[in-house]
């Protein structure tokens, strides 16, 4: 699918607008019996014209002062992005811990996941059994998953003067949908500014590893954690070829080169507190805290 030379608009009227509307109705439509997969199936066999219709309604619900970004945030949202197996929970806990150690307080989360809804389209999203799941929707869960996080946890901790440190936002969807799944970074931004209220980080921390090094790590980490826990199955992106994740990591880089004054490199090389000392120091001169 090419989006070169389209407006936002004119791609979003779409079927990628269809993917993406189906996923936001089915994430805040009542649980059914069937759960929430038999709920999204549902959502996109809707006709077009009334999937639209139900969809521009919660998105002109979703735009409305009370969970647009311009309502007025005492707190600080600071996210963590990167490769799998790059060290990011391992950070985000050391930085947590260090702003509190201090009297700040402070909001851990994640994506996909965050809230109950979140967490469930974590399940499908990196369970390893999920398979014939097209790029798009999967970009379309994605940001289900983000709409839902944004209003019921991120907006009200940023409200409440907390700091939000959020493993993964929107740059991780640029980068592995956009990129790795080659749908391009016109249809990410456009979807982002319709569910997500164009909310930006203060600051974006990159950690930047070697590809096949993060890789294997991540793929140890999985694995350690399924023996421990069988259930628990998140390895459908380690699945993934090296080429792949070049994609990934280029453009994360190219993200960082465009915007320079939100996401800042680290070099994640080093030893955990190494890396820690890095992104303490960045964080302290950049929100002052």
């Amino acid at each position: 699918m090419d989006f070169s030379g389209k407006a936002p608009l004119d791609f979003a009227r779409g079927r990628l607008f269809d993917y993406a509307a189906a996923a936001l109705l089915a994430s805040v439509l009542p649980w059914k019996t069937g759960g929430w997969g038999s709920l999204f199936a549902t959502a996109v066999k809707l006709s077009s014209n009334k999937l639209r219709r139900a969809a521009r309604a919660i998105f002109s619900c979703l735009s409305s002062s009370c969970y647009h970004p311009d309502v007025a945030a005492r707190g600080k949202f600071i996210t963590f992005e990167g490769l799998d197996g790059s060290g990011k929970s391992t950070q985000i806990e050391k930085l947590a811990r260090a702003l509190r150690s201090h009297g700040v307080p402070v909001a851990v989360t994640r994506e996909p996941g965050g809230t109950l809804t979140g967490e469930r389209i974590r399940e499908v999203l990196l369970h390893s059994t999920t398979s014939g799941l097209s790029p798009l929707a999967e970009m379309a869960l994605m940001f289900a998953s983000r709409a839902q996080h944004i209003h019921e946890v991120i907006l009200p901790a940023l409200a409440d003067g907390r700091v939000v440190l959020c493993d993964r936002f929107t740059d991780s969807t640029e980068a592995y949908q956009g990129a790795g799944r080659k749908l391009g970074t016109k249809p990410v931004l456009a979807l982002h500014e319709i569910l997500c209220g164009g909310l930006q980080p203060e600051l974006t921390i990159l950690l930047d590893n070697e590809v096949a090094f993060s890789v294997e790590r991540a793929r140890r980490r999985n694995r350690k954690h399924k023996n421990v826990r069988p259930d628990k199955d998140e390895n459908r992106f380690e699945q993934e070829s090296r080429t792949f994740f070049g994609r990934v990591r280029h453009a994360y880089l190219a993200i960082a080169t465009r915007e320079p004054q939100r996401v800042h490199v680290i070099n994640a090389r080093g030893t955990p507190q190494e890396t820690h000392a890095l992104i303490r120091e960045l964080v302290r001169k950049k929100l002052k805290i």
